[in-house]
């Protein structure tokens, strides 16, 4: 997976917060596989002694590179003020941006998250932006100057999976040289290997491992399947057909008179 230049090994990218404890969410990033960890701001964590100095020395530990993440934030200003913050803190020009909407759904304000990329790109940023799967939305993205896309599958922490297939299929051939990362609403396993086998370059998650019964375990299914979806889709997988096909051969069948 290429994100900005550099290549990653693994497809899945992970957040890092809800989980029941830091040796929990450890584990799963470590059964993840994960090379990219997704790191929500706040202003009161960019002072100094802000947040929590056992979170940080955590976080660090991971072994991983850094994605910070405007979550929460509702206007473009606001987005690029926490974006700042996250480079000074963690020393990264990765940002995951998210420009919330829609209180309910969590749907991004399209019209200032493109205002935020375009800001933030024209400062050095790599900006991955959370987005939806409209084309037009897309494009606005890309002439920013966005080299990775972030399409939601469904809202964020719902599990409803990939919510418009069509949408998501088409954006993946208009771009064929965008990298593209489903994230959010995915809630198994199946979702993400369903996302794979459209072509997606990789998916990022939270909630359905961090709320899992048993999050490493589950970390670790995500893994897998992600790899299969992956695998599924550079094999060439079959079109589905609307009549059946004999898989067994009928030449030379004995015919019974």
């Amino acid at each position: 997976m290429d994100i900005y230049g550099r290549r990653y090994e693994s497809r899945m990218m992970l957040g890092t917060a809800l989980y029941p404890s830091p040796a929990v969410m450890r584990a799963a990033v470590s059964a993840s596989g994960a090379a990219l960890v997704t790191v929500s701001l706040r202003r009161e964590q960019a002072r100094p002694g802000g947040g929590s100095p056992g979170f940080w020395s955590e976080i660090r530990e991971l072994g991983a590179d850094f994605l910070p993440n405007t979550a929460g934030c509702h206007s473009a200003r606001e987005a690029v003020t926490t974006a700042r913050m996250g480079r000074e803190l963690l020393g990264t020009d990765l940002v995951k941006l998210e420009v919330i909407g829609h209180a309910d759904t969590l749907q991004p304000d399209v019209f200032a998250l493109v205002e935020a990329a375009r800001i933030l790109s024209d400062e050095g940023f790599h900006v991955l932006p959370y987005t939806t799967e409209d084309l037009v939305v897309a494009e606005r993205l890309v002439e920013a100057g966005c080299r990775v896309l972030m399409p939601w599958a469904s809202p964020i922490g719902s599990g409803l999976g990939l919510n418009n297939r069509y949408g998501l299929r088409s954006l993946r051939a208009h771009f064929p040289d965008t990298t593209l990362i489903v994230d959010a609403g995915l809630g198994r396993p199946s979702h993400a290997a369903e996302a794979m086998e459209l072509g997606y370059d990789g998916v990022l998650l939270n909630t359905a491992v961090a709320s899992a019964g048993d999050p490493v375990a589950m970390a670790r299914a995500f893994r897998l399947a992600v790899e299969a979806g992956r695998l599924g889709f550079e094999a060439g997988a079959m079109e589905p057909r609307d009549m059946a096909a004999p898989s067994s051969p009928v030449f030379g069948r004995a015919v019974l008179a």
